[in-house]
């Protein structure tokens, strides 16, 4: 039904005013009696041989929700009655902030792709913890964190180091978002020198706290084999507990979508089908260089069971969903785990 019947008419409209009328609707559809475990009894499938352990962690399903799609938390609750493992939240900013010039999300129909260049849009950090108390406890909640525009590069620590703090109590784990082709400085997030001071302030403050929470690196899909090897490296000396792979791309290559569409859309992040390859490729080589040294979270054009299980056999451990959801529509994370079983 969704994609014969609802998609066709929420893709007539703006990208960003249908996220957030999906939202309302979800929201409201919700607070009817009854809807909720309708949603349950239909979408999720729990089979406790679709557990998965990790960062101490026990995940229902390996099947998550990635973050840019509950930016400020507010459908959490909602989004976990569709049966995801886990929903990633943010990225969050320590203060709020507009991001990017509107229009900056784009459909690209023909290759099943997103570009967006929302620059980190969100309420911030004060918004989303009021949000995060509010938590059911339904699902595992991953806090995506980042640093506000118009930091100066000598406090972006700070920026993040303030979210991780602030947001400790309210999220089971943390993902450092130092990928995203939509901001600032985004060569200073990249080098590794400064990648392993950022994670090593955020290990000390997640020392103070009596239970620590996971901490993760997301990292783009561009990154060449030296790159990744530094991010080997990189874990292999800073001990961070795992890596997400990977944050949208800022390649073109490959794409069906015209040149002179492309060029009215101009610059931005590209996820969903066209870095499907790009993401597998990252996954595999770290998986297989680092002799699965560390948790892999794959994410990257998964619009498929066959998608999924790909990204599982190149050495994921789990994987996330975002384009995918957009396109495919809810039913997606239940064929998923389907697949998934029919495997064992």
């Amino acid at each position: 039904m969704y994609k014969t019947i609802l998609r066709p008419i929420l893709f007539l409209f703006d990208p960003e005013k249908v996220h957030y009328f999906t939202f309302s609707l979800i929201r409201f559809l919700s607070k009817i009696p009854f809807v909720s475990s309708l949603f349950r009894s239909y979408y999720q499938l729990n089979d406790v041989r679709l557990e998965r352990k990790l960062f101490g962690l026990t995940f229902k399903n390996p099947v998550g929700l990635a973050a840019g799609f509950d930016k400020n938390a507010v459908l959490y609750n909602e989004l976990a009655d569709f049966g995801f493992g886990f929903i990633e939240i943010g990225t969050v900013t320590p203060k709020g902030q507009e991001g990017n010039p509107k229009k900056r999300l784009f459909r690209l129909k023909e290759d099943q792709g997103i570009i967006n260049r929302m620059g980190f849009n969100n309420h911030g950090l004060e918004a989303v913890i009021k949000q995060l108390k509010k938590n059911k406890h339904k699902v595992i909640i991953g806090g995506n964190i980042g640093k506000n525009t118009q930091t100066l590069p000598e406090n972006y620590t700070a920026d993040y180091l303030e979210c991780f703090q602030e947001l400790h109590p309210f999220v089971d784990y943390f993902v450092l978002n130092v990928s995203c082709p939509n901001v600032s400085s985004h060569a200073k997030l990249n080098d590794k020198d400064y990648l392993i001071s950022l994670i090593t302030a955020c290990q000390k403050v997640n020392q103070t706290f009596k239970i620590k929470k996971p901490i993760l690196l997301k990292i783009a899909p561009d990154l060449n084999d030296h790159q990744l090897d530094e991010i080997i490296e990189l874990v292999a000396e800073t001990k961070i507990d795992g890596v997400i792979a990977s944050n949208t791309s800022t390649s073109r290559e490959g794409l069906k979508v015209s040149k002179e569409r492309l060029q009215q859309i101009g610059n931005g992040g590209l996820s969903g089908q066209p870095i499907k390859n790009q993401s597998t490729r990252v996954i595999k080589y770290l998986s297989e260089n680092s002799q699965k040294a560390f948790p892999i979270i794959g994410v990257g054009g998964i619009h498929s069971e066959q998608d999924a299980l790909e990204k599982l056999k190149a050495g994921a451990d789990l994987i996330q969903i975002y384009t995918g959801f957009v396109y495919e529509g809810p039913s997606l994370i239940k064929r998923i785990n389907k697949a998934i079983l029919n495997q064992l």
